[in-house]
């Protein structure tokens, strides 16, 4: 990262350019100023996730991670009834993963692990990954998984098409791949929620389904389970910026499984976190679950919690 000035920086891949980013990515009192403006009491903090590093030499991932797990835990020490937090871990390399996961939850106090909906291109059904999903059932560690190295983006660059397209695919290409491989069989109180909506999953589960059943030598090869049968068993957020489709996410996946996202502070973020969830024409307990409820039982944790 170089700075530009005290309030801005350059986030850089590669040696070049990703993306400038404002201090309110790092500035905790900034972040809390924002979040009295747009009546948020607590936020969830995370690493964007051009910083998992996954293809980054396995002791370097883990140092990184280290060091962005640390922080997050001092902002939230520093403003306890701000923050809560999710770290980041090198799951290129598993023994590390658990190792940092362990930290994670048992030193650092976090609420929970953030993972990429892939791992340098390898998706999360691998047997190589079978034993994080293990270790974070046995720990009652949350998982949040979001999108990162869009299958497919060196080949839409144009009209931003990785992020508009590639990251809805994303989040269907990790629940199938969850789904599928029996993850969520084998691992039946695993904590786990996905990002911007399920991306493309809940819009196209009948096709999913009907795949699934049709072509059962391709699709039920390690699970036979309906895909559709594990609606209820996972978490998604609310970030899908439209009335109509949060409405059908409520219809098809369940008020109950979904919980408010922002994807604060970038563009494709709600201005005002919660504004889409109070603007449907629902039940107030239904509202108040996705803006609170929900992501309190995804966390483990209740109202009482923060009762001081």
């Amino acid at each position: 990262m170089d700075m530009i000035d005290s309030q801005n920086a350059l986030l850089k891949k590669d040696h070049e350019t990703f993306r400038e980013v404002g201090f309110n990515c790092w500035h905790a009192l900034e972040r809390i100023k924002d979040c009295n403006n747009t009546n948020v009491d607590m936020q969830v903090l995370s690493t964007i996730p051009v910083l998992f590093s996954y293809w980054a030499k396995d002791i370097e991932c883990l140092e990184l991670s280290q060091f962005i797990n640390d922080h997050i835990s001092y902002t939230i020490q520093e403003n306890p009834e701000r923050f809560l937090g999710l770290g980041t871990i090198p799951m290129q390399n598993t023994d590390m993963a658990i190792q940092e996961m362990n930290r994670c939850i048992n030193e650092l106090k976090l609420s929970g692990i953030q993972i990429g909906s892939n791992v340098n291109g390898e998706n999360l059904s691998e047997e190589k990954f079978m034993p994080v999903f293990k270790h974070a059932e046995e720990i009652s560690c949350s998982i949040f998984v979001h999108p990162w190295e869009m299958m497919g983006a060196a080949d839409m660059g144009k009209y931003w098409l990785p992020w508009l397209v590639g990251m809805p695919a994303e989040m269907s290409r990790a629940i199938c791949s969850l789904i599928m491989s029996g993850v969520l069989e084998k691992y039946p109180k695993l904590k786990i929620a996905f990002a911007h909506g399920g991306g493309s999953f809940p819009f196209t589960l009948g096709r999913i389904d009907h795949g699934f059943n049709v072509r059962s030598d391709l699709c039920a090869i390690d699970n036979q389970t309906l895909p559709s049968d594990y609606i209820g068993k996972f978490y998604i957020d609310s970030l899908v910026h439209d009335q109509q489709t949060l409405q059908f996410l409520i219809n098809q996946m369940g008020y109950e499984k979904i919980a408010l996202g922002s994807d604060y502070p970038f563009p494709l973020g709600e201005a005002e976190p919660g504004k889409l969830i109070e603007s449907l024409d629902i039940a107030d307990k239904m509202k108040q679950r996705m803006l609170a409820g929900t992501a309190l039982e995804w966390l483990g944790l209740s109202e009482d919690d923060f009762i001081h």
